[in-house]
């Protein structure tokens, strides 16, 4: 099994890889090149070069590479990460923070190279799947996308019903706001007719917005600083039972979500990259890789907050003392609390929890 490499300046062809006229050429192999995206066909390594891209770093060019890794990064902020926040919270208080960390650093890495893969071939992973695959395969692989996608698509259209129903005081049924959430689908459709860029910051501003509300939470709450930090830093889960580690798979699962993967590497496909360049392949894959760590860096401070806060206020507790000292602190409005009594009083899940923090 080889590589075929041959000279950038006699072909017009692929910039890295002569995968068309390679017989041999298979995805083994190009996950062998994932590792070594920046690498010359001409078998001239581009490193010489690249540490100039280190150098000159610039604010305009990272602006202009901004947007995919933040699009990408919703998912990681989606009613199922919520859920799972809450009932870590809940559950396992701060022990499980540094799963967390450790599980958007496993997204990062993967997300890392799913935008290296769309870069350096101009393709996204669907496409690069239907290339390297037999039928059979590619039908698991799209059977399997769709169920993740379908199942990702219940968390958002039911949370967002939730969020209405919480909103209007009940007013608004579950199905009323599930039929609202049609609008959302027409509205981004409406932003996107404007361009990528515009939808892009309207994403922006609604992650702009979860940081500021949940950081105002986590202010008003003020949580066991040392606790926090101990938690996220300190590998352990001591007196841990069942209960934690089921937490701990959903911790994972909720960040992990491998439709993002064909999601990310078909955005960064936005941005023009000239593919017959070695330099500007690795000036693109630097630039998309800051703009993950800070998208992901962000949803993961976010993600905290939620713990933090609803770990402060649920855990060790029953929903019945959480009515009780929300009643007693005279600020919760009483239609809150009464939605909150028709729950299990021995149950904290995300619609209780969303119940008594939505109106601090």
């Amino acid at each position: 099994m080889h590589l075929t490499y041959t000279n950038l300046a006699a072909e017009d062809s692929h910039p890295l890889l002569d995968v068309e006229n390679d017989d041999n050429f298979t995805g083994t192999d190009m996950s062998k090149r994932m590792n070594g995206m920046v690498r010359s066909r001409s078998r001239h390594n581009v490193d010489e070069g690249a540490p100039s891209v280190w150098r000159s770093f610039n604010c305009r060019t990272l602006w202009a590479f901004t947007g995919p890794g933040f699009l990408m990064s919703i998912a990681y902020l989606d009613p199922g990460n919520i859920e799972s926040d809450l009932q870590s919270g809940a559950v396992a208080n701060y022990r499980l923070l540094w799963l967390l960390f450790l599980a958007t650093l496993m997204g990062l890495f993967m997300q890392r190279l799913a935008a290296r893969i769309g870069v350096v071939t101009g393709k996204h992973l669907a496409e690069i799947c239907y290339e390297e695959y037999p039928k059979p395969v590619r039908l698991i692989l799209w059977v399997m996308v769709e169920i993740a996608i379908i199942g990702s698509d219940m968390q958002e259209v039911i949370g967002t019903s939730i969020a209405i129903n919480l909103l209007s005081m009940g007013k608004i049924p579950l199905w009323g706001g599930v039929l609202i959430t049609i609008l959302d689908t027409l509205s981004f459709l409406l932003i996107d007719n404007y361009g990528l860029r515009k939808l892009e910051l309207f994403f922006g501003f609604l992650i702009s917005v979860m940081a500021l509300t949940f950081g105002y939470e986590y202010i008003i709450v003020a949580p066991n600083q040392a606790q926090v930090l101990r938690g996220f830093f300190v590998p352990s889960c001591p007196n841990c039972g069942w209960a934690e580690v089921e937490q701990a798979v959903g911790i994972i699962g909720a960040i992990i979500m491998p439709h993002n993967f064909y999601l990310h590497s078909a955005l960064v496909k936005s941005r023009e990259v000239n593919r017959k360049d070695n330099r500007s392949i690795a000036i693109a894959n630097f630039y998309f890789f800051i703009e993950a760590c800070v998208a992901l860096g962000v949803s993961l401070v976010i993600n905290i907050f939620v713990v933090a806060v609803f770990s402060e206020g649920f855990y060790g507790k029953n929903v019945t003392e959480v009515i009780g000292n929300c009643s007693a602190s005279h600020t919760i409005p009483e239609a809150f609390l009464e939605t909150a009594r028709k729950f299990d009083p021995t149950q904290v899940d995300l619609y209780v929890g969303v119940s008594l923090q939505e109106p601090v």
